[in-house]
């Protein structure tokens, strides 16, 4: 990359001002002029240099692809360089550990999951009234039920939900200083040694007894802590936001709302929707080239390194008509929320089924769901995974 090339002002999850469930303005201009522009980025405590940024769909689909990139990159001490750490893994180790997740993670094991998710959900949603109105729904909802599912499936104490939802937000948090995070990593291995060796001892039923039980002889402990850990963190503060987030645009869309209440044939779709409009995770793992390819018109070198923008490239109307309109009806749908190629969430199904249960569980429960105050300004995290510090709603 070279001074004459562009250096854009905006980072892959940079967000509207006016609205932060949207890609910054600026997206929609690059995907015209500029779909693959330099930035400067840094994360956590590691400056990742200038790098190329890629905001058009198919060509983040070209990208992700690609034979001609790796993930496993020198991140001085960051979680991401614990073994386990499957979206910093390239083959033939991200390969081997995938598919023993997969196999968990399945669509089938997940349909089996369906009544305990219900269960859970519909607890949270009787504890409710006993808490307000108002409620904050991000504390009293959405990351309690993303938690608890997340740690029965993996085998962890409900009970230290408080601690790892904690050093999960510090992770994702582009403002904590290289000391934080460093501390923070250093007690979320931790924690899961601990775990682990609990698991050890006497494998429970969760994912994590099931990976001792079945490959023992094909994982290490530090593999299991970074597979225990990353799951712990996706697995809850993805989903979380995205139900914080789906909430608010279905009551900003009373018709839309309505439609996921009232009509189960909508919901497989507006999960969709949600998913694609929401863009919670705002980009995968920064891909090192090693060869050159040439990607949206530019010939990328090899040893350069590339990102990609999935809120931009969800908003891409020439891959999504209207891509700017929320509709829960939208079919088809090929949202890049969940990734693509070979990085592609692996915990996708179990995402899918907990979103399919909340919506219209909230929804038929609380049927004139609404915010405190409409005309309040919403805060939002600075995070690579978007979402709401919290959701004032009423009901009733």
């Amino acid at each position: 990359m070279t001074d004459e090339d562009p250096v854009a002002s905006v980072s892959p999850w940079s967000r509207d001002p006016a609205d932060p469930i949207d890609p910054a303005p600026a997206f929609a201009r690059l995907r015209e002029k500029e779909p693959v522009t330099g930035i400067r980025w840094q994360f956590q405590d590691q400056p990742l240099g200038t790098m190329w940024m890629v905001t058009r769909h198919a060509d983040v689909c070209a990208l992700l692809s690609s034979r001609h990139t790796r993930v496993s990159l020198d991140r001085g001490e960051s979680a991401m360089t614990q073994p386990g750490w499957l979206p910093a893994l390239d083959p033939p180790d991200h390969t081997r550990i995938r598919r023993m997740l997969t196999r968990e993670l399945s669509a089938k094991r997940m349909a089996a999951l369906r009544p305990r998710v219900e269960a859970i959900v519909a607890g949270l949603l009787n504890d409710l009234p006993a808490a307000g109105p108002p409620v904050d729904l991000v504390s009293a909802f959405a990351l309690p039920v993303a938690s608890q599912v997340i740690c029965e499936l993996l085998g962890v104490p409900y009970a230290d939900r408080a601690d790892f939802e904690r050093r999960s937000a510090v992770f994702t948090d582009t403002t904590a200083g290289p000391e934080q995070q460093q501390q923070n990593s250093r007690e979320m291995f931790g924690y899961m040694a601990d775990l682990i060796a609990r698991h050890r001892n006497d494998p429970g039923p969760g994912i994590l007894g099931a990976l001792i039980r079945d490959h023992d002889e094909n994982l290490t402990d530090e593999e299991l802590q970074g597979i225990g850990t990353i799951l712990l963190i996706a697995g809850h503060e993805t989903t979380a936001h995205t139900i914080s987030l789906g909430t608010l645009l279905l009551i900003r869309h009373p018709d839309q709302l309505a439609l996921v209440r009232d009509d189960p044939a909508v919901l497989d779709t507006a999960v969709e929707e949600i998913l694609r409009f929401t863009s919670v995770a705002s980009t995968g793992s920064p891909r090192l080239l090693t060869e050159d390819i040439t990607v949206g018109g530019r010939t990328v070198s090899a040893g350069a390194m590339a990102v990609v923008s999935y809120p931009s490239a969800n908003r891409d109307t020439d891959a999504l008509p209207d891509a700017d309109v929320f509709d829960v009806t939208r079919s088809p749908n090929p949202h890049l929320a969940f990734g693509h190629g070979i990085h592609l969430c692996v915990g996708q199904a179990l995402a899918r089924l907990e979103l399919a249960v909340v919506f219209p569980a909230l929804l038929k429960k609380l049927p004139n769901l609404r915010l405190v105050n409409p005309d309040a300004e919403l805060q939002f995290r600075n995070s690579p995974i978007n979402g709401l510090q919290e959701l004032a709603v009423t009901w009733g």
